[in-house]
């Protein structure tokens, strides 16, 4: 069996059911085949107890690792080989229920994000088609204008900035990124000023879907675009509500620059057709499209709540087991 030595808290332990060749922060571990079970062990090394007893026992600050002497000294509770594969088969048999239990919370998930896609893709028009009454086309360029004021925080090293960058944003995530409060000493590339009443766009690999409307001031990376909408025809809410719908992010992936880090290409984001209905009615289409998101974020905290009882769950399952209650 193979055992992670590298950051013990990460609890990475296996059997393998076939030979080949693994990186050198795995420990081979070879069982003596008369006394100890591969799975039982593996299964211990697993628990509670054992992952803080690694996590006690180790070496390096930045990198820990367990102290190999450390490893080979910890003791063990040792039954007959009967009994632990008694202990095994049983400790299977409940894990592959709470496997079975997160495959269906992530079906979950993946369907509540196939509902949120339709919800979008149903609500703004494609390109080219039809309009209801009182909407037309238009190209962004014609209702929004690039608010580029760049800066170089390294030039005041003891401001406070407020920053976002790409990796604090998930891919197509709704919900308004809160970013990290660094030092200007701290950001060593040139930044993009915003505000609230701007919209974000993240153009490098613009299939992953990053947009955001600040209600606060800071600065973000270059790879946003700042788009400042003509606010007596277009809110900033529409319009990050349309940069995020499929219909947009298939355009935006057809018209990149790039191959290894693909980005949308700007004239093309400024030429990009925006179906433009009245004021009135985006904020009606902002309204309902933010209610569902309510209900999608409460779902989802549902989600994460269980996921952590399911955690906790295996956890208690391995003690038991280890404790002769299983």
């Amino acid at each position: 069996m193979l055992y992670g030595k590298l950051r013990p808290y990460l609890n990475k332990v296996f059997v393998p059911s076939y030979e080949g060749i693994a990186s050198s922060e795995f420990v081979p571990i070879a069982p003596h085949p008369s006394l100890l079970s591969p799975k039982y062990l593996a299964a211990y090394l697993r628990t509670p107890g054992f992952v803080a007893y690694a996590n006690a026992n180790t070496t390096g600050s930045r990198q820990p690792r367990v102290r190999l002497e450390a490893l080979w000294s910890v003791l063990l509770p040792l039954p007959p080989l009967a009994e632990q594969e008694r202990i095994v088969e049983r400790l299977e048999a409940f894990m592959d229920r709470v496997r079975e239990a997160r495959r269906l919370r992530q079906e979950a998930r993946e369907e509540a994000e196939r509902l949120w896609q339709s919800v979008l893709a149903d609500t703004f028009p494609r390109p080219g088609s039809a309009l209801p009454p009182g909407w037309r086309w238009v190209r962004l360029g014609e209702v929004a204008y690039r608010e580029a004021n760049f800066l170089m925080p390294s030039d005041y090293p003891t401001k406070r900035f407020r920053y976002v960058g790409m990796e604090h944003l998930e891919a197509g995530q709704w919900a308004e990124p809160q970013g990290v409060e660094v030092s200007g000493a701290e950001i060593r590339s040139q930044v993009v000023l915003f505000r609230p009443g701007l919209v974000l766009y993240g153009k490098l690999r613009p299939y992953l879907n990053k947009v955001f409307v600040p209600r606060y001031e800071g600065v973000a990376s270059t790879e946003f675009v700042p788009i400042a909408p003509r606010v007596d025809v277009l809110s900033p809410e529409y319009l990050g509500a349309y940069l995020r719908t499929p219909h947009f992010v298939d355009y935006a992936t057809a018209n990149t620059t790039g191959s290894r880090q693909p980005r949308t290409r700007l004239d093309a984001l400024w030429s990009a057709p925006i179906p433009l209905p009245p004021l009135a009615e985006q904020e009606r289409i902002v309204e309902r499209l933010e209610a569902l998101q309510e209900k999608l974020r409460a779902l989802e905290a549902a989600q994460a709540q269980t996921d952590e009882t399911l955690k906790r769950l295996e956890q208690a399952i391995l003690e038991r087991a280890f404790r002769g209650e299983l």
